[in-house]
């Protein structure tokens, strides 16, 4: 309550504003992934990163109103000083792919006027399928298994939920690194292993191509979330490659139109990018790649390597990271 008085009061007092101001413009790219009525009923496979359709509503609506909601291609025009940004700017993406993106999120974003930005995970398109650690997070949520056995040979025991989510989470640690087959194998082994796999009727949470398609007619952006969805600094080179020009030329023959923009996932482990990764979204074709770090992007940053702000599941929230982002202090 008392850290809730004291950051409305910091926003009131314009000090934060001054800050932002001596900064120098820039622009905040807010990372979003799901919009749903009932996030509480998929908390087993989509975990925390789903919003409720009445508080993405008023995010928005907030943001239309005390902010300047730009698309990613201005933004990335900025950084590299071919254009300019009105003062607080911001700019929405999406990451994955989810139906409710196409379907609960873009009606939204179109009646208020803002544009967005949509990543997809190619694979989950085209197989319909959630992404992979969904997967592996409702497997050991729900799986009736006392103990398991992970690639290294460790026996995890999963006997509490605490326990079950340890061995989640190191499961996230040594799937990430993995790509392609090699990766679905992972993972489908402990959903059989595990006894406990999404049911087959979560295929109508990622969208169709055509939906996809759809983003773009509706004046939206849609780029790569890769192929498979692992943690591209982990990968070796033919992986790294293979995901993000196979995803780019994907896309491509199925929305018959360019595909400029890409978006690194961070399912586990850090970093998610590195100098390599960067140099080779650069040689498949890529203008701008967002990341998970956390900041305001500004003139002369690497168009590549753009740092995104997380959005919180209150208005007032989300407010405060942005003002404090723009301010340099986040």
């Amino acid at each position: 309550m008392i850290k809730g008085v004291v950051k409305k009061a910091l926003i009131g007092s314009g000090a934060l504003r001054w800050l932002a101001h001596r900064r120098g413009k820039s622009a905040a790219i807010l990372m979003y992934h799901s919009v749903l009525e009932e996030p509480s009923r998929v908390t087993d496979s989509l975990g925390g990163i789903v919003l409720s359709t009445r508080t993405f509503q008023s995010q928005i609506e907030m943001l239309a109103r005390d902010f300047r909601p730009i698309d990613l291609e201005q933004a990335g025009r900025f950084v590299t000083e071919e254009g300019e940004l009105p003062e607080r700017a911001v700019v929405i993406t999406f990451d994955d792919g989810y139906t409710d993106n196409y379907e609960i999120a873009m009606p939204i974003l179109n009646r208020v006027g803002v544009p967005a930005t949509f990543y997809v995970t190619v694979d989950c398109i085209e197989r319909r399928t959630l992404p992979w650690p969904s997967r592996l997070r409702f497997a050991f949520r729900t799986t009736q298994k006392k103990s398991w056995v992970d690639s290294t040979g460790k026996s995890w025991n999963l006997s509490s939920a605490e326990d079950r989510e340890k061995a989640y989470l190191s499961a996230c640690d040594q799937v990430c690194q993995m790509a392609g087959v090699t990766l679905e194998a992972e993972v489908a082994r402990a959903e059989r292993e595990l006894q406990a796999k999404l049911p087959d009727s979560t295929a109508q949470f990622m969208m169709t191509w055509d939906q996809v398609k759809g983003l773009e007619q509706k004046g939206h952006i849609v780029g790569s979330h890769t192929m498979t969805h692992p943690n591209m600094a982990f990968l070796k080179l033919d992986d790294l490659r293979r995901e993000l020009t196979v995803s780019k030329q994907t896309m491509e023959s199925h929305l018959g139109a360019p595909v400029r923009h890409f978006s690194y996932p961070c399912p586990a482990l850090f970093p998610n990018w590195t100098q390599q990764t960067t140099e080779e979204s650069k040689r498949a074709g890529y203008q701008t790649a967002v990341t998970t770090n956390d900041g305001v992007v500004r003139k002369r940053d690497n168009p590549l390597e753009l740092k995104r702000v997380r959005p919180t599941r209150t208005v007032a929230g989300l407010r405060w990271n942005l003002e404090r982002a723009f301010a340099g202090s986040a």
